[in-house]
Parts: structure tokens; C-alpha cells; sequence
């Protein structure tokens, strides 16, 4: 069995389909992937097999809650390795995505990805949430913020939801079991301007759940938001 078929495949059977192309697309950003991941940390996760499921399905999960084939101005806060932003480019594109990392070297990864995948209408930028979320060319200017990064919702939303234009949705991709952390969490989404409009848990497989947080812009942000660079992480809003 190719690698193609094995991805279109367990594609198929989370019902996204995919063109023989875009598999192709994939599996070159495995390769690349797995070739950086030599000289930098980008993933613990290196088997081809687990790559697809955990990286690649997790990434394009969101299509189970949320209508991402539209043309829709798409950033993705805390990359890292291009998760879930450049899966969904392959697999959407119709999408516009920025990518964020606060690591330059990821950020150039992230392109040289972007650039060997022939992928358009997607770049990378190198800095922080806290910094950008405050630039006019990037604060609420989005239709969809989506992050798998591992910060607490609380953290995370300060980070995400200054970018979201009204009536936009920030996603968050999260671990399953996570009803206290957002119960926790729903007074700074409120104070940021969101509102929980849905979360849903489910399996990708016998060994991995996930756990997507649909949050609405329903006001703008007050310009006290995002804090200064390390304060988001170092006291969330209660």
C-alpha cells in the first residue's frame, strides 16, 4: 500500500475527501517534517502512520464542526510545526491562512513548506500573539482564528480572540475532559468580547480524543487586550 492510499484512506474514513494531489502535498510535508525534525524539536511524533492521525486528520477535525471549504481569512496562533494551518490549506484551499510562530527558525521552515508544496494565499510571520494581536493590520481582521498550542483557554483566548473580526470564531483544538478548564475560562473569553457557542468531544482513533471549542466574536476587544507580552501565560484573566 502507498503512502498516498494509506492517507486518503483514513481521510475517507472521517469523511474528508482528498485529490491524489493533495495527498502527494502531504506526504511531502511528512518527508520535510521528518528531514527538519534532525536538527530541530518539531515533533515527538515521527511514525508515518501517527503522523496522518495525529497531526494531519487532528488538523482538518474541525471540518466535523465548522464549514472551513469557504473562502475564509483563516490565522493560526502558535503553529509550531504548521498544525493546524497548512493541513487545512492542503485540504481547503479556498482558505487565506496566516501562520504565527514566536520561533524564527519554525517560521522558516513553515515557508520553505509553503514554497515546496506550491501552496498560495498562505504565509508565516514570525512573533508573538500579544505583539500582533495589537498591529491594525492583523487585530480583527480574521474570520477564523484556530491554535492547537497547549496554553490554558484562559491564556489561549487572550492570545486568539483579539484577531477575530465580529461575528468571526475562534476554535481551539483541545485534549477531551475539558469541561472545568472552560468553565474556567468563560470569564475571559466574555471580557475579550466571545461568547462558548459549542464544544464538541469525539475519537480519531482508539487512543486519541479531541475536543474542538467553537467561541463566537460577538463585541470588539478592548484595546487593554492582548496585555503585554508574557503576562497573558504568567497571570490568565480570572
Amino acid at each position: 500500500m502507498d503512502n498516498t492510499k494509506k492517507l486518503l484512506d483514513e481521510a475517507r474514513n472521517h469523511h474528508i475527501e482528498l485529490t491524489q494531489e493533495q495527498a502527494e502535498q502531504f506526504v511531502k510535508y511528512y518527508e520535510m517534517l521528518i528531514e527538519k525534525n534532525k536538527v530541530m524539536n518539531l515533533t515527538a511524533i515521527t511514525d508515518y502512520d501517527e503522523v496522518i492521525v495525529k497531526h494531519f486528520i487532528d488538523s482538518l477535525s474541525i471540518i466535523k464542526v465548522y464549514n472551513v471549504n469557504q473562502a475564509l481569512k483563516v490565522i493560526d496562533i502558535g503553529t509550531g510545526a504548521g498544525f493546524p494551518g497548512i493541513p487545512l490549506k492542503i485540504a481547503f484551499p479556498k482558505l487565506t491562512v496566516t501562520l504565527i510562530d514566536s520561533l524564527n527558525k519554525r517560521v522558516t521552515f513553515l515557508n520553505e513548506v509553503i514554497s515546496e508544496l506550491g501552496l498560495t494565499d498562505i504565509h508565516a510571520i514570525h512573533g508573538r500573539a500579544e505583539d500582533l494581536g495589537r498591529d491594525s493590520s492583523h487585530r480583527e481582521k480574521y474570520d477564523l482564528c484556530v491554535s492547537r498550542a497547549v496554553s490554558n483557554l484562559s491564556t489561549l483566548s487572550e492570545y486568539c480572540i483579539p484577531f477575530v473580526k465580529i461575528n468571526g470564531m475562534f476554535i481551539s483544538y483541545k485534549g477531551i475532559n475539558i469541561k472545568e478548564e472552560l468553565d474556567t475560562a468563560k470569564k475571559a473569553i466574555n471580557i475579550l468580547g466571545g461568547k462558548v457557542k459549542t464544544f464538541d468531544e469525539f475519537s480519531l482513533n482508539e487512543n486519541m480524543g479531541r475536543a474542538l471549542i467553537l467561541i463566537e466574536k460577538v463585541e470588539k476587544t478592548s484595546m487593554k487586550y492582548p496585555r503585554l507580552a508574557g503576562k497573558p501565560a504568567k497571570e490568565p484573566l480570572q
